[in-house]
């Protein structure tokens, strides 16, 4: 039996245990098969299968049927009355991860009007690339030029020694990304990749699964009029296993008029900026050194020993994920 993951529910403090979806297949492609088959593994991953498996899973009859979307659907604890649509519109898998949300009602933005907020519904570990061995994420996780682009020089200087945080999104969540700080875009650009899972399991055994999949990166200068002042920030938005693409889709009224990311584009804190295809995917956020303090009860929470946590039993160490809503705090600009 694969090991138990848990993580902290944010609001009560609380420890669940995570419903990992599909992790039987999870496990068969990052398991012996990576090793004794890699080229089946290659091909697994490629961007037309996982394609396929996702449009087998996500938008199929045969797909609800077979691989349990509809009990998924059934037990994902999703919130139907957050959402703009009426629930009996929600009849294939993909209208639901697609969801949209009244996210102006039930997730609020916390008062302050510079706090950097979470892009996504999803679960957060924080780091800093200055002390990368009480985390052990460096070379775990991703490898930070790796992860930038080897050959984005600029970017890779200017965000030397700085702090991250990741954001794993689970198959239930809200699959939309909103900004976390408000600022003018100055680069925007893709880096082609795999389509490697962001389950935990995964994570473990792959070597650097982030900085090998396809990811588009957002670099924000937050350091203008009307910004949030934490500096530059860089937004990596990260594919996993069965999702083809990320949709870019700035919308400043609500969901109204999206708008596509480009170099000299105003973003404001909190708007939707992209969509996740359906499945698993990850955010990473990525500040300057010594531009963004951390809430405090996300540095605690991940250090707790009472979590059976995949990522410790992986990495040795106490590496507890905190579970928060898109567009609550994460931390305020350090002065």
């Amino acid at each position: 039996m694969p090991a138990a993951h848990q993580y902290i529910e944010r609001e009560s403090g609380a420890i669940r245990q995570e419903r990992l979806f599909n992790d039987a297949l999870v496990r068969f492609l990052y398991h012996p098969v990576r090793e004794k088959a890699p080229l089946l593994f290659r091909k697994l991953t490629e961007a037309r299968l996982s394609s396929w498996l996702g449009f087998l899973h996500f938008d199929q009859a045969l797909g609800a049927r077979v691989l349990g979307n509809r009990r998924f659907i059934r037990e994902s604890g999703i919130d139907f009355r957050e959402c703009l649509e009426p629930p009996h519109s929600f009849n294939t898998a993909r209208k639901v991860f697609e969801r949209r949300i009244r996210y102006w009602e039930c997730r609020p933005l916390p008062d302050d009007p510079q706090a950097v907020v979470s892009p996504a519904d999803g679960r957060i570990l924080i780091g800093s690339f200055r002390d990368t061995s009480s985390l052990h994420l460096k070379d775990k996780f991703f490898h930070f030029d790796e992860l930038l682009g080897p050959d984005q020089k600029r970017w890779i200087n200017a965000f030397h020694d700085g702090d991250f945080c990741i954001l794993r999104l689970t198959p239930d969540k809200y699959h939309y990304n909103h900004t976390p700080v408000t600022g003018v875009v100055v680069d925007f650009y893709e880096l082609e990749g795999d389509y490697h899972s962001c389950n935990p399991a995964a994570v473990v055994r792959m070597a650097t699964p982030y900085s090998k999949n396809r990811r588009v990166v957002t670099v924000i200068d937050t350091d203008v009029q009307g910004g949030s002042r934490v500096g530059l920030v860089a937004m990596i938005e990260i594919v996993a296993l069965m999702i083809g693409d990320i949709v870019q889709c700035y919308s400043r009224e609500r969901y109204a008029n999206p708008s596509p990311i480009y170099p000299s584009l105003f973003l404001e804190r909190g708007c939707p900026k992209s969509l996740f295809r359906p499945g698993s995917s990850t955010d990473v956020l990525i500040f300057q050194q010594e531009r963004i303090r951390f809430a405090r009860d996300l540095l605690e929470n991940q250090r707790r020993t009472d979590v059976r946590s995949r990522f410790s039993t992986g990495f040795g160490r106490p590496l507890a994920e905190t579970e928060l809503r898109v567009r609550s705090l994460i931390g305020h600009p350090h002065f």
